[in-house]
């Protein structure tokens, strides 16, 4: 019997890798924002999106990424960690990626039935290191943040499920 209601997994780095050029995304992106004379002189990607939200184009911002990100699931590579999946408990995937691509790449896989929910950053509002995607997942799942453990590969994903009440284990740690 595992010691969690649901297990909730970052995608990206964590069960696969999607096959996406972020110096294109981040060329891309910034021609959408510079052709409507917004300043994106030295931003990453995630600060073009606040920079687009500010100016009311981010639905087009996003769009342009999710647009990569779902040509990249098509060709991403499973991870170790997909090993773990089925599980006995729920399981859910939370992250950055449009939930389009989260779908492409897990189906691609063969992992898509074995998955109870899929948070992405279209699902909702606000984006990880935010808790509310996390939440949204665990709460998918009918679990509580108490009884749930994330798994991720980055700072954000750790600070997502400290905000978020979860626990938190590192890819690395289970591999």
């Amino acid at each position: 019997m595992s010691e969690y209601e649901a297990v909730v997994y970052d995608l990206d780095g964590t069960l696969v890798r999607l096959d996406v050029d972020w110096d294109a995304v981040a060329t891309r992106c910034g021609a959408v924002l510079r052709a409507r004379d917004v300043d994106v002189e030295g931003a990453s990607i995630w600060e073009m999106r606040e920079r687009a939200a500010e100016h009311d184009l981010l639905d087009r911002v996003d769009e342009a990424i999710a647009e990569f990100e779902r040509e990249g699931a098509r060709s991403a590579r499973r991870l170790a960690l997909a090993d773990e999946l089925p599980r006995e408990e729920p399981v859910g995937v939370c992250s950055l990626n449009a939930s389009a691509a989260c779908r492409i790449a897990l189906e691609l896989h063969g992992l898509d039935g074995h998955v109870g929910t899929i948070v992405g950053r279209d699902s909702v509002e606000t984006v990880k290191p935010d808790p509310e995607p996390l939440l949204a997942a665990v709460e998918a799942l009918d679990a509580t943040p108490e009884q749930t453990l994330f798994i991720g590969d980055s700072d954000t994903d750790e600070l997502a499920a400290r905000r978020a009440g979860t626990d938190f284990q590192w890819v690395e740690d289970r591999v």
